[in-house]
């Protein structure tokens, strides 16, 4: 039992709730447990199908199931974890939640090896798991493709990497034993992590296996320490040790008590963009005072706010709160620039920026209002969000549900669960679809329910996002809408206020999950503009009509990959007629024929073409020809048949030419090649030749 009564706002201070509870911990395992009168979860319907099919797909018999009853219990709670998981979009990852996916994945994998599984095997517990469950979870059976796949793929890739980090942990317990020691240190176990993709679990697991520990604080030190570095730093002691947040409510408090606020202030970012209401409260770096001057970092507390604070991937608004005068006609005394808005603690937004001008104080009457301009692009992005989420889905299937999204002024980012890279077609009918979607100008609606109902209706929601019994939503199209979401976002009125739409980048940002960029309104005309500008530069310098110049830039890389292809060709030629003079300077090394020249301007290619001219010309004989190319080295050797008899060796010859010029290379007795990064030591290297040749005859 757990018994909630306390909110911690400090190692030693605990604030009692004003409403205490008790968690039983009665969930629906331990129910069914009770129901079916047996003395462990796994041993409840809830789990025996489960253990059944890995029982089945290992062949083992009842005897060697209880014997392994642990593993068997990992594998079953695992799987129908990371099956649920996925279903709710959370992939795999290196991250919070994605990160726990990814953990139980690989524990179970690790599990089932020690089992006997050499081939990934999850996605078939995975399949009884939506069997047994996805009557009552229907999202079960409907993402159960992307389940299937994530899984393979996971335990594919964590195939690859735990023999790697396993076989290093090995190493560092035998040293551990070697000297007399029982813990792995934190930090060691972070590089097991960092370098080798170990979870701190499955090192864990493997040291207790051993009766051995790990050092848990020490890792997560570790960890810590290297989000610093990367710039992920640690919260601030003030935040770590909760006084920032009782700082706030403390100020919430006085100006309740004060009649400056009512219960909490009123947040409605879905109204006017503008309001008149008084100064309530102004903060200067965390501290409350009555006055701020021009350049103060500064906090201000209002009744009321049209502000939008930044949640569910769009970003919050900005704007200015001026100085509002008794004096219709009298300027502003004061104003200030709002870079956000934040709720530090419920029931009190704060809008954060600095004074401009003038000298703001409590209780002088303002007026807040929000960049429109800004918000409006904000609006365009988010709804065309919805309509992209929706056509990914018609295009790609309903498995491309969202993983994460972003909603700015200039741009919008969506990603969204896909394994493979969308194609430029996919790309072109997915924006076609958009954009007739916004030319169709379908009304968007809005409305406020409860979340059991919305969800009835079909409303998607995401797994990341935390609802409310009453929630938000958003619905695109008129009788039959195509989008229906949960959303507490701003959104335009109906879709032709989104303008166009264009694709700006995809690419992958993990396993199992694409990313797409896009602009709408003010940002794509710009973009449309810039490119049509291009198109019909770059026309009128070629002198076709633009409608013209893709057929005029094909036919000048043909021209050009013809041409290319005739320089080559007179290159080789050439090559041939100088290489006939090199020819001249090969030398007689104890009755044998031995070439070693730099040759100028060739390619790689042609360097290996006159290796085997040589061999034409000279049927018993040795070459090194080498040539600087790019700013490196590349060298070519060979031996002819006979020769490699006698002790010589293409192979050995180039390596030990190759030292000289900072390079390595390999390859056969008869035939080798190398590389190198020093072209002023060519010369020096293949001087070398004649010696080598010489020294090997002599073994």
């Amino acid at each position: 039992l757990v018994f909630i009564q306390y909110n911690r706002l400090s190692a030693a201070d605990l604030e009692p709730l004003p409403n205490k509870h008790v968690d039983t911990g009665m969930g629906l395992d331990r129910v069914v447990s009770v129901l079916q009168n047996v003395d462990s979860n796994y041993k409840t319907d809830l789990f025996s199908p489960l253990l059944d099919t890995v029982q089945k797909m290992l062949g083992h018999t009842d005897a060697e199931r209880v014997a392994n009853f642990t593993p068997y219990r990992v594998i079953a709670d695992h799987a129908r974890a990371a099956a649920f998981l996925i279903a709710d979009g959370v992939v795999p990852g290196n991250t919070g939640r994605n990160y726990v996916t990814r953990m139980i994945i690989r524990r179970a994998a690790r599990f089932g090896r020690k089992l006997g599984f050499d081939e990934p095997f999850l996605a078939e517990v995975a399949a009884t798991v939506v069997r047994e469950y996805g009557h009552a979870y229907p999202e079960l059976v409907k993402n159960s493709k992307a389940i299937t796949r994530t899984l393979t793929q996971e335990e594919v890739r964590f195939q690859r990497t735990v023999d790697l980090g396993a076989e290093h942990l090995d190493r560092l317990i035998a040293g551990l034993t070697a000297r007399g020691e029982h813990t792995l240190d934190g930090d060691t176990a972070f590089e097991l992590y960092s370098t080798y993709g170990l979870p701190l679990e499955i090192t864990r697991d493997i040291l207790q296996e051993r009766n051995l520990a790990v050092d848990e604080p020490g890792f997560r030190a570790a960890m810590e320490a290297h989000k610093t570095v990367s710039g992920a730093g640690p919260l601030s002691a003030a935040e770590a040790s909760g006084e920032g947040v009782e700082r706030y409510r403390q100020l919430l408090a006085e100006l309740q008590s004060e009649g400056a606020l009512g219960l909490e202030v009123e947040y409605d970012p879905y109204g006017p963009l503008t309001i008149e209401e008084p100064v309530a409260a102004l903060l200067v770096n965390g501290r409350r005072v009555q006055t701020a001057a021009t350049g103060d970092p500064v906090e201000v507390v209002m009744g009321r706010t049209p502000f939008y604070i930044e949640m569910g991937g769009q970003v919050g608004d900005t704007g200015v709160i001026r100085h509002l005068p008794g004096d219709a006609a009298a300027p502003p005394q004061w104003e200030v620039r709002v870079d956000a808005a934040s709720r530090r603690v419920a029931g009190l937004i704060v809008l954060a920026g600095a004074v401009v001008r003038g000298s703001p104080a409590e209780g002088d009457r303002a007026i807040a209002e929000v960049d429109e301009q800004r918000r409006r692009d904000i609006m365009r992005n988010h709804t065309a969000t919805h309509l992209l989420h929706a056509e990914l889905r018609a295009v790609l299937g309903e498995h491309a549900n969202q993983a994460g999204s972003l909603v700015a002024p200039d741009r919008l980012r969506f990603d969204f669960r896909h394994d493979a890279a969308v194609s430029p077609d996919e790309l072109a009918d997915i924006a076609r679809r958009v954009n007739a979607d916004i030319l169709a100008n379908h009304p968007v609606r809005t409305d406020v329910q409860s979340q059991s109902k919305a969800k009835s209706e079909g409303a998607m929601a995401l797994f990341t996002e935390k609802y409310g019994d009453v929630v938000r939503t958003i619905k695109i199209g008129a009788d039959k809408p195509f989008s229906y979401e949960l959303c507490g976002g701003t959104h335009v009125r109906q879709t032709a206020d989104i303008g166009p739409f264009v694709f700006i980048g995809e690419s992958s940002v993990g396993a199992g999950l694409r990313r797409v960029e896009a602009v709408t309104g003010r940002g794509a005309l710009e973009l449309i503009e810039q490119r049509l500008t291009l198109l019909d530069t770059t026309a009128a310098r070629l002198r076709v009509p633009a409608e013209q110049l893709a057929g005029k830039v094909a036919a000048m890389l043909d021209e050009a990959q013809a041409a290319q292809k005739e320089k080559d060709r007179l290159q080789r030629e050439l090559a041939q007629i100088k290489f006939e003079a090199t020819l001249m300077q090969a030398q007689d090394v104890k009755g044998i024929v031995v070439l070693a020249a730099v040759i100028e301007d060739v390619s790689a290619d042609t360097l290996r073409e006159l290796t085997d001219r040589f061999r034409q010309r000279v049927p018993s004989g040795v070459a090194v020809l080498g040539a600087a190319i790019g700013g490196r080295v590349s060298l070519v050797a060979s031996v002819s048949d006979d020769l490699t008899q006698r002790g010589l060796d293409a192979n050995k010859i180039i390596k030990a030419v190759a030292k000289t010029v900072g390079g390595s290379g390999g390859g056969k007795a008869i035939l080798a090649q190398a590389g190198g990064k020093d072209p002023s030591r060519l010369a020096e290297a293949l001087a070398q030749v004649p010696g080598l040749v010489a020294e090997a005859l002599e073994r």
